[in-house]
């Protein structure tokens, strides 16, 4: 799947959930504890000043070999003073190889680590805790004629799905050695990863297909690999609760994988889903679609859950919190409108984001919200 067509099953898939339901109220059963906004959390190998999270926003504007722009660096330092709990970075690739998107980061060669360490003294100047989502788009080989070509999951060998593990696990120890907090994996938005765990996409008949267990086996092995390559590091992970697909992963496996990672050692989960970026979400109204999966989830393990996906309202997000097993959320277009939305929710200079979800950030330079005027 190149680009384009990865944006046209983004867009099919975003109309699915053009009116996700609205968020509901009902507590779940068990013991909840109060908690709070902007109360520091501490959780394995991190520590979040408060509990929201900017989710990993692609910025594509990284050099082809993964050098970081000095745009970059302005839009993480004010992330950083926008008063945000912890940032994970955009996509980040592992591979030199990877050409799903342009603009990608990577953390694919040692050479790259001084310029990442710069990004994270950045973010660790504002107290701010600071993870790198390691991604890859898609796997690619080279043919007769030396061009690189996208191999699908069921085309690989088993070399291969090795490589890839390791390929993760390197890119932990980059992100160790330019002072990440954590990193993690991306197993979501129909990447990689999500393409792999996808019974649509992977009908492999070795031990990394043929079922749930199967398919989440390349997971597990990258988790295991990140602890061999960096064993201080805060492991998360992002996946859907859905692809929203005919013959895709859906809730039910999603929830069984999530139940193995977490018995695994996975230190966090981020819940998201395939097309993620519902137009008109609206305060009070449409939020929080995928927070119903989140907080299902959140009852069955021991392990924190995060949730993204249309979360506007600053008391919606409290309700989340108090009502759910849900452990933070995290913050992707509104902070593209508001990077300082935290510190504004905190000081009640603002009790609603002003994204108005029109989605008109993902055609303009570096993601960049059109509605800013600074």
């Amino acid at each position: 799947m190149n680009r384009r067509e990865f944006l046209t099953f983004m867009s099919l898939t975003t109309l699915m959930l053009a009116t996700p339901k609205l968020l509901k109220a009902t507590v779940t059963k068990g013991t909840k504890d109060m908690k709070q906004i902007f109360e520091p959390i501490m959780w394995k190998n991190l520590r979040l000043k408060n509990r929201l999270i900017r989710s990993a926003t692609w910025e594509g504007i990284a050099a082809p070999n993964g050098a970081i722009s000095d745009k970059a660096y302005e839009i993480y330092e004010e992330l950083a003073k926008g008063g945000i709990g912890a940032i994970i970075t955009g996509f980040t690739s592992v591979s030199r190889n990877d050409f799903y998107f342009g603009g990608m980061m990577r953390l694919s060669e040692d050479d790259l680590i001084p310029q990442y360490k710069k990004l994270t003294d950045i973010i660790h100047k504002e107290n701010c805790s600071v993870i790198t989502q390691l991604a890859l788009g898609a796997y690619y080989r080279p043919n007769e004629q030396r061009k690189f070509e996208q191999v699908e999951p069921d085309d690989m060998t088993k070399d291969e799905i090795k490589d890839v593990i390791k390929q993760f696990g390197q890119a932990a120890k980059r992100a160790k050695s330019a002072g990440f907090d954590g990193v993690q994996i991306h197993a979501a938005h129909f990447f990689f990863l999500s393409r792999f765990i996808s019974p649509a996409v992977n009908h492999r008949k070795d031990e990394y297909g043929g079922s749930t267990t199967g398919r989440m086996k390349i997971l597990l092995d990258i988790m295991e690999e990140i602890r061999k390559n960096a064993p201080d590091l805060h492991i998360s992970i992002k996946i859907n609760s859905s692809n929203f697909g005919y013959g895709g992963l859906e809730e039910k496996e999603s929830l069984e994988i999530c139940k193995v990672l977490a018995k695994a050692g996975i230190d966090s989960i981020e819940v998201s889903g395939n097309g993620t970026s519902v137009q008109g979400i609206k305060a009070h109204v449409n939020e929080g679609y995928f927070v119903d999966f989140a907080a299902k989830l959140a009852e069955v393990i021991d392990v924190p859950v995060f949730v993204v996906g249309g979360l506007r309202a600053k008391d919606t997000m409290e309700k989340v919190l108090q009502s759910t097993n849900i452990a933070a959320l995290s913050l992707s277009r509104p902070l593209l409108r508001e990077p300082d939305l935290s510190n504004k929710f905190k000081t009640g200079e603002s009790e609603v984001s002003k994204c108005v979800s029109c989605n008109a950030c993902y055609s303009s330079q570096f993601h960049r919200c059109i509605f800013r005027r600074v």
